[in-house]
C-alpha cells in the first residue's frame, strides 16, 4: 500500500520576544492573569514576512529528510496571515527555496490549516501523482493584532513549522482523519474587514484586527477537538490507550487540558509548548511536532493524534503512525536575517494603525 511518511521536520521562531511583562506595560493585564487563563508566558514577533519564516522552517525540514528543494513536487502552505492575497504565500515560499520543480498553493483553514495540509498532502501522494510534498505552517499574526484589545493581543504570536512527506510502502503515515467546518458561526473568530466585502472608503481600524468571542470559541474548540479526535480514532480502529502522544493546536492551555480530559488522556501523553510561543495558528502543530522529536517524546512506531480548531469555524484531527527514523539526516544552516529592531519597534506600525494601547495613550 502506498503511504505518505513524515521524513523531515523543522521550525523557525523569530528572535524578538513579547513577554507577559511587556504586555503589562501596554494594557491593563498581568502575567498572572494571562498565565492562569491561557498558559502563555511569551510569544514571538517577526521582523520578516510569513514566507521567509516558512522558507527557513522548510529548509530545515528538507535537511532533516535528506532532501533538496529540487526533490519537492508540491508545496502546501497553511496560513491565514500570508504575505499577500496575490500571489499566494506558497508562491513566495517556492521562490525563497528555488523549488522550481514544485507546484504550490495556499490552504487557509486558520488554526486547523496544518491538519488540512497533512490530509491533502497524504492524498496527493497516495493517489500516485506526487512523491515528495512539503507542508509549511507559517504565520505573521502580529500584523493583525490590535493592542487596544487586551482580550486578543495577549494570545497570538508569529512562527513557522514544516514537514516533508514522502511516498513509502512502509506501515507508517496517516491512518485516519476527520475534517470539518461550520461556516454559520464563522463570525465568532474573524478579521471583519479583510477582503472584497471590506469598506475601502471609511475603514475602521478596529475592524481590521482579530475579533474573537472567547467563551464561544472555547466551548466549541473543546467539543469539536474531542469529537473529531474520537471519530478519527474510531476510523483507524485505534483505542485511546494505544495513543502515545496527542499534539493539539496550541491556542489555550485550558482548551488543551479540557480536550485531554474529554479523551481520557493523562498529561504525560499531551504535548504542550504554548507557554513559549502563544497561538501561532497553522504553525503550532508542526512546531510542536518538531520539539516533540527533539525532546524524545516520539519513538519509532509511535501512534500520534493531531487535533486542531480554528477560524471558519474549522476543526480537524488525524491519527498518524510514526515511521522508523526519529533523528534528522542532516541539519540546515538556514537562518533569518539579523535585525537591530526591538520588539516595540516592530509593534509601532500596529500602534500607529489601530491606536495606542491604553497605558501608552
Amino acid at each position: 500500500m502506498r503511504n505518505a511518511e513524515i521524513t523531515g521536520w523543522g521550525k523557525c521562531m523569530p528572535p524578538n520576544v513579547l513577554s507577559n511583562h511587556d504586555l503589562e506595560q501596554l494594557v491593563d493585564t498581568s502575567d498572572e492573569w494571562i498565565t492562569s487563563r491561557t498558559g502563555i508566558k511569551e510569544r514571538r514577533i517577526s521582523h520578516v514576512e510569513a514566507s521567509e519564516l516558512g522558507a527557513v522552517a522548510a529548509k530545515r525540514a528538507l535537511a532533516a529528510a535528506g532532501k533538496t528543494a529540487e526533490d519537492v513536487d508540491l508545496i502546501l502552505v497553511a496560513t491565514c496571515s500570508g504575505d499577500s492575497i496575490i500571489p499566494a504565500t506558497a508562491s513566495l515560499v517556492q521562490k525563497h527555496l528555488e523549488a522550481w520543480n514544485a507546484a504550490a498553493m495556499d490552504i487557509n483553514a486558520a488554526c486547523s490549516g496544518f491538519v488540512y495540509g497533512l490530509v491533502t498532502g497524504t492524498s496527493m501522494i497516495s493517489s500516485g501523482g506526487y512523491e515528495t510534498v512539503l507542508i509549511v505552517g507559517t504565520e505573521k499574526l502580529h500584523y493583525i493584532m490590535d493592542f487596544t484589545d487586551r482580550n486578543t493581543c495577549v494570545l497570538f504570536g508569529d512562527g513557522a513549522g514544516a514537514v516533508v512527506l514522502e511516498a513509502t510502502e512502509d506501515d507508517a503515515g496517516l491512518l485516519a482523519s476527520d475534517l470539518g467546518i461550520d461556516g454559520s458561526v464563522g463570525h465568532i473568530l474573524e478579521v471583519p474587514v479583510d477582503g472584497s466585502h471590506g469598506d475601502r472608503t471609511h475603514p475602521d481600524p478596529q475592524m481590521c484586527g482579530i475579533s474573537m468571542e472567547g467563551q464561544e470559541v472555547f466551548k466549541r474548540a473543546v467539543t469539536k477537538m474531542g469529537e473529531s479526535s474520537t471519530i478519527s480514532l474510531e476510523k483507524a480502529g485505534i483505542a485511546l490507550e494505544e495513543v502515545d502522544l496527542l499534539i493539539p493546536h496550541q491556542a489555550n492551555v485550558r482548551i488543551i487540558d479540557a480536550t485531554a480530559r474529554r479523551l481520557g488522556l493523562d498529561e504525560g501523553k499531551v504535548f504542550v509548548n504554548i507557554h513559549s510561543y502563544g497561538n501561532t495558528s497553522a504553525a503550532t502543530i508542526p512546531v510542536a511536532l518538531t520539539e516533540a522529536l527533539e525532546q524524545g517524546r516520539i519513538q519509532p512506531g509511535s501512534l500520534i493524534v493531531f487535533a486542531a480548531f480554528g477560524g471558519g469555524l474549522t476543526w480537524g484531527s488525524a491519527v498518524y503512525r510514526w515511521g522508523k527514523r526519529i533523528e534528522p539526516i542532516a541539519e540546515s544552516d538556514a537562518q533569518l536575517p539579523p535585525t537591530d529592531l526591538t520588539t516595540m519597534d516592530l509593534l509601532q506600525p500596529n500602534f500607529d494603525f489601530f491606536g495606542l494601547p491604553e497605558k501608552m495613550a
